[in-house]
């Protein structure tokens, strides 16, 4: 017969716990507590509070900067799960002295102290320069895609907005039209009840879209064209990504190459991310000063970024302000020559994307021979030279202008993927390249130069391994793959504070 050990649920058992003993030196926690109490300036947080006199004590701000930054770690930003860790986790009980803050106290001060974290976030990454994390060699820039708290689906233009308010009517008309005709003969009144339910949640869908309407403006993108506004949060935006639309925020960061630290992070509510280069720039010089990191940092570091960073007025900034960067266009790996075969065994997969129209062939497709010093069409044909000195109307570009012959035009079986109108006799391509500036320099020319030399492919080549990791630890390891707060200002302030963890991470490594 079977024979157990006796055990009794009825037995207590004093479990002697000391909070200091429960910090062990080498883990995160350790490191975080060290940073808050010994190197970390708090008084930034004074000023909020005014309860020296009158009112109940406040938390301490040390107290709830561990437990947000210690949950942050574990992948837990939602504050009431932070607050049930203060009860159940016995590290995150001694990081907070076992005070246990409500919830609501830890949204209050995640939500509202942007410019105290912004700070911080400085006061961190001069604690990472003085131990020697931060290289000053390369900086990476690039953005992370993340989701909001918000649906895409109340997403759209102001007229979209509008049609879908009447789509909404219109179903709401069929409900009600289809409650007069059965009044007589309704039998199953569950059914009933639930498309009453069914009219009420759509007529207050209406009248939130009206009221969104009526309170704000439509928003207007960089080309002075509507775009898409959303009904719960407004300064997210839709953004394409790899894996689908999402409605979300672009968390852009600088990295530095040595230890992948973030010397400089912001969100932005859009997609466009060669708009903000110039803030991003101006961001990274002031962090560096406020840091003690470098008075003129572009003097020693080096810049680089993706092909989404690339246009001609950003490479005129990096021209005027003499900084040492590498941002590609999208035509450099063509280039390349060891992209030539890059496609040969690259498994071939059906597009999903629904094609949009017809294509014609751009310049790009004619080439120039040598031999008889004239362009060739895409089906064999030499075209003529219209004008040597060909001018775009804004200036900008120069170059020759070529024209079919009408005859071969006229019955080519290229014609209809060539020539747009039936009405057209000959297709003409205008050869350009843009006109350098008073003293005889061309940005783009010179960026271009620059990423085609084996230096600069190798310099660029650093750029993915040095940013796109930083990007991989955050969003999978730390679990940050949907913002939990609204309003470009809050979900900001979340970034930081994920990217402080980042940073903090690679202090412990060091003191480790």
């Amino acid at each position: 017969m079977e024979k157990y050990k006796d055990y009794s649920y009825e037995q207590t058992l004093m479990i002697p716990v000391s909070f200091e003993k429960q910090i062990l030196p080498g883990t995160f926690e350790y490191t975080l507590c060290h940073l808050i109490d010994h190197q970390i300036d708090l008084s930034i947080f004074a000023n909020r509070y005014e309860n020296d006199y009158t009112g109940a004590p406040a938390y301490d701000p040390a107290i709830l900067l561990k437990i947000i930054l210690y949950a942050y770690s574990k992948g837990i930003n939602s504050s009431r799960k932070i607050a049930h860790l203060c009860n159940e986790n016995i590290v995150c009980m001694a990081l907070a002295a076992d005070t246990r803050p409500h919830f609501t106290t830890i949204a209050d001060f995640i939500s509202t102290r942007h410019a105290e974290c912004a700070e911080l976030f400085t006061m961190i990454i001069s604690v990472c320069y003085t131990q020697g994390l931060i290289g000053k060699n390369m900086f990476a820039i690039d953005g992370c895609k993340i989701s909001s708290n918000c649906s895409k689906e109340w997403s759209g233009t102001k007229a979209e907005l509008l049609a879908k308010t009447k789509k909404i009517e219109r179903s709401v008309n069929y409900l009600v039209a289809k409650h007069k005709s059965t009044d007589r003969s309704w039998d199953d009144q569950k059914q009933r009840e639930k498309e009453e339910k069914a009219i009420k949640k759509l007529k207050a869908q209406s009248d939130k879209i009206f009221d969104f309407l009526e309170s704000n403006v439509e928003r207007m993108g960089s080309q002075k064209k509507p775009i898409k506004s959303n009904i719960i949060d407004n300064e997210s935006a839709k953004m394409s990504t790899g894996h689908g639309v999402l409605q979300g925020y672009n968390g852009i960061a600088a990295v530095d190459d040595k230890n992948q630290l973030i010397v400089w992070a912001e969100a932005f509510g859009d997609i466009n991310e060669s708009g903000h280069l110039p803030e991003i720039l101006e961001g990274i010089d002031k962090t560096c000063k406020k840091a003690n990191i470098d008075d003129d940092i572009y003097e020693t570091v080096t810049i680089t970024a993706d092909t989404g960073f690339h246009n001609k007025k950003n490479m005129d900034l990096i021209h005027d302000k003499k900084i040492d960067a590498y941002i590609p266009d999208n035509q450099f790996r063509k280039r390349n020559v060891t992209f030539q075969d890059a496609g040969k065994y690259k498994k071939k997969v059906q597009n999903w994307k629904p094609e949009k129209g017809k294509h014609y062939f751009s310049p790009e497709d004619f080439f120039m021979d040598t031999v008889t010093n004239k362009l060739i069409c895409p089906a064999g044909h030499p075209m003529w030279l219209k004008s040597p000195n060909f001018k775009s109307s804004d200036g900008r570009y120069v170059g020759q202008s070529y024209q079919g012959y009408i005859h071969l035009c006229k019955d080519c079986a290229l014609r209809s993927k060539c020539i747009r109108k039936k009405s057209t006799k000959s297709r003409q391509v205008a050869i350009l390249k843009e006109v350098p500036d008073g003293k005889g320099n061309n940005p783009v020319e010179v960026m271009k130069n620059k990423i085609d030399t084996p230096y600069g492919r190798s310099v660029y080549s650093k750029r993915m391994s040095t940013v796109e990791p930083v990007f991989g630890h955050i969003a999978v390891i730390k679990k940050l793959n949907r913002f939990t707060l609204r309003g470009k200002q809050k979900v900001n302030t979340q970034w930081l504070l994920y990217c402080m963890v980042h940073n903090i991470g690679k202090i412990k490594i060091e003191c480790v």
